[in-house]
């Protein structure tokens, strides 16, 4: 029997049926429904960002892409932008309208992680954002306490934000800012989780180092520059492919991050765009926030000495 084939938009769609990684619970064909449902909510989000996916392949593990491979074909949007880390150009996709969309999803693209600028001003992130990560086997509810403290944090400074579940299982709280400030988000951020952190350190810890975290809610502050996050609406690489889905702080009581899958997101969603809907006015960061986060260490960065002294402690002692 022929292979099911199916075009949309001039996209060829092949293998349909397969599943779509061991576990999914869902076919190739479940997420191009999805991604085709829910297009004109996630092209916006991605739009004009250089653009990294999470693509799984039959019979091999998910890997993050980068790189436009060569046979991209020539109408998907791209953008060169420079990797300090690894000192060269990175040809990145920008997934600006339906059709490139669809591509992805026929390339087995499951996660998509837009960076926080845009290719029109590459020094100024258009967000701030908190990533709260619940410890190994820790109730979601442990999240949503620890967003409300972010939340608090953020009050206190003037400033509002909306969340998201990151479509695992913790939740991303997304501060759309100015356009105004630079390194100093990144400062900010750091700012926002001590400030959180302080709020209730029984729930909540900015340790970067994971055993330090001692069954606590990691608040990272280290979504900045650089750096991508999963997209509102995104699926993700886990059983039932769920998605990051955008949420009311009024319902965070009332949900789990697997009420939102490629399944049951667009019932859910309903004609709606609550990412759109829940966002407020971009906003100017506070300056005493900013100066504060200036005082505290990069979090990788002491990670990394924190470690060499570990380890130079156990070499002693042994």
């Amino acid at each position: 029997m022929a292979a099911e084939k199916e075009e949309r938009d001039g996209v060829p769609l092949t293998n349909l049926d397969q599943e779509l990684f061991p576990g999914a619970g869902a076919t190739k064909r479940d997420l191009v429904d999805y991604l085709d449902a829910v297009r004109d909510r996630i092209v916006p989000v991605l739009r004009d960002r250089p653009l990294s996916v999470v693509r799984v392949l039959r019979g091999q593990d998910k890997f993050m892409q980068k790189n436009l491979p060569k046979y991209t074909p020539d109408w998907v949007p791209r953008t060169k932008v420079w990797a300090e880390a690894s000192h060269r150009e990175v040809l990145y996709a920008l997934c600006n309208d339906r059709r490139t969309l669809l591509w992805f999803a026929n390339q087995r693209a499951v996660e998509y992680h837009p960076t926080l600028m845009t290719v029109a001003d590459v020094h100024h992130p258009t967000h701030l954002i908190m990533d709260l990560d619940p410890p190994e086997g820790g109730d979601f509810g442990l999240a949503v306490a620890a967003a409300r403290l972010v939340r608090r944090a953020l009050a206190d400074a003037g400033l509002d934000g909306a969340v998201k579940t990151s479509g695992s299982k913790g939740l991303h709280v997304f501060v759309p800012l100015d356009g105004a400030a630079t390194e100093d988000v990144a400062a900010a951020t750091r700012a926002v989780a001590a400030r959180a952190e302080r709020l209730d350190p029984e729930l909540a810890t900015t340790a970067f180092i994971r055993e330090d975290r001692h069954g606590k809610v990691f608040l990272d502050a280290t979504r900045s520059g650089g750096a991508s996050v999963v997209a509102a609406y995104s699926p993700r690489v886990r059983p039932g492919v769920p998605v990051s889905f955008p949420l009311s702080w009024d319902e965070l009581d009332d949900v789990t991050p697997g009420d939102f899958t490629v399944h049951t997101a667009p019932a859910l969603l309903a004609g709606r765009d609550p990412w759109v809907d829940g966002m407020p006015a971009p906003q100017k960061l506070d300056a005493g926030l900013v100066a504060e986060g200036h005082t505290i260490p990069v979090a990788r960065v002491a990670a990394m000495h924190e470690g060499k002294r570990r380890a130079r402690a156990r070499r002693a002692e042994g």
